[in-house]
């Protein structure tokens, strides 16, 4: 399989060298690195070309490196059912840059586009409808970005005595708790309730 994805590297290389930053085989997986510019037209490549015939869009998400200049990776997960081969496309961008809808070449990419619009704040230029779909019109913020408070920054209850919907800012009743994440029977010194009936023997 592994040969099969790097024969199916070298002809895009060859094919779409204008498009293709790098491409590399990890954990069984072909991963190309596209520039932002050039990607719906690699995308309808991926489509149309023979050798690849990529018809079926999986999965569009993003990763956030806050770290680094260019912070987000736009991920793209195709399926060639008639190769029975995958392939995973990666676009780089700033905080501020905006990539190209592949709307027009994969419908199903509506959606997607949205979602990562909605958690993480990232643009799609030619988009025909990007607004939130997972979380509410009000919500600030966008929850997968690494710097987002695990608490947010608004609750939102059922009042009843307005009978409405209410939002207000997050306050903590309690101090916000760390979880060592052990076991409750680690480090114990005591017997639990029945251990006795084993101490008997």
């Amino acid at each position: 399989m592994t040969a099969a994805l790097r024969e199916l590297g070298t002809h895009l290389e060859l094919k779409r060298a204008d498009c293709i930053l790098s491409w590399d085989v990890t954990f069984g997986e072909l991963n190309v690195d596209v520039a932002p510019s050039n990607l719906v037209d690699f995308v309808d490549f991926l489509r149309s070309d023979s050798s690849c015939r990529f018809s079926t869009l999986v999965d569009i998400t993003a990763v956030d490196y806050p770290e680094r200049a260019k912070r987000f990776d736009v991920v793209y997960h195709f399926l060639s059912m008639y190769q029975n081969q995958r392939i995973r496309l990666r676009v780089s961008i700033r905080e501020d840059d905006m990539v190209p809808s592949i709307t027009d070449v994969h419908p199903s990419a509506n959606w997607f586009e949205r979602e990562v619009f909605d958690m993480f704040g990232i643009l799609f230029t030619g988009h025909p409808d990007l607004r939130r779909i997972l979380t509410d019109y009000g919500f600030r913020g966008y929850p997968l970005r690494k710097d987002f408070p695990t608490t947010g920054y608004t609750e939102v209850r059922y009042d009843e005595a307005e009978k409405r919907v209410v939002y207000e800012p997050v306050s903590l009743v309690q101090e916000y708790r760390q979880f060592d994440f052990m076991s409750p029977w680690e480090g114990a010194d005591y017997i639990l309730p029945g251990d006795e009936k084993q101490e008997a023997k």
